[in-house]
């Protein structure tokens, strides 16, 4: 009987990551064949104001049921300076994924509160019960940030001010 639900169970994850991973890559697929989908691509830049350094320019924001559960799944590696960032979640799992990771938790007012460097495909992260979100970053990224826990970050989307933009029209 042990062994029956052991299976059972390995059979269903498998499964899961099966139709995540497929997911996934339709997704992908709509987005490079110009399908005009109602998914909004929303990106942030993350900035460590306490260290004055850049995590990452090219976040994409994972607030819905199904875009925080496909997350960075499908891709074969994620590029320097991008990220997700999954909101709300206080951890994350690497089931079904092909690279590592670095993982950074953050509080509702965008201080560290946890750090999570190196993680490897295939595995989860320990819940931290003071995280509101968390960041999904190339592995290294809080190496080459000094990114510590307490360090208070930023993040700010892409917008062009109206008045800017209305400038530079004006005055070619």
């Amino acid at each position: 009987m042990k062994i029956r639900g052991v299976v059972s169970l390995r059979a269903s994850a498998a499964a899961l990551i099966v139709y995540t991973l497929s997911v996934g890559w339709q997704l992908q697929t709509l987005e490079r064949t110009g399908f005009n989908m109602p998914i909004k691509r929303r990106d942030v830049y993350i900035y460590n104001q306490t260290k004055e350094t850049f995590l990452a320019f090219r976040v994409k924001i994972a607030d819905s049921i199904l875009s925080r559960m496909i997350g960075l799944l499908g891709q074969r590696s994620l590029r320097p300076e991008t990220g997700a960032w999954i909101v709300p979640g206080n951890s994350i799992h690497t089931v079904g994924m092909l690279f590592t990771i670095d993982v950074v938790l953050i509080d509702k007012n965008f201080k560290v509160v946890g750090l999570r460097e190196l993680v490897r495909p295939f595995s989860i992260t320990r819940p931290n019960f003071r995280a509101e979100s968390v960041l999904e970053l190339p592995a290294h990224t809080i190496f080459k940030s000094h990114t510590e826990i307490g360090d208070q970050l930023q993040i700010e989307r892409y917008e062009a001010h109206a008045d800017l933009v209305q400038n530079s029209l004006a005055h070619p």
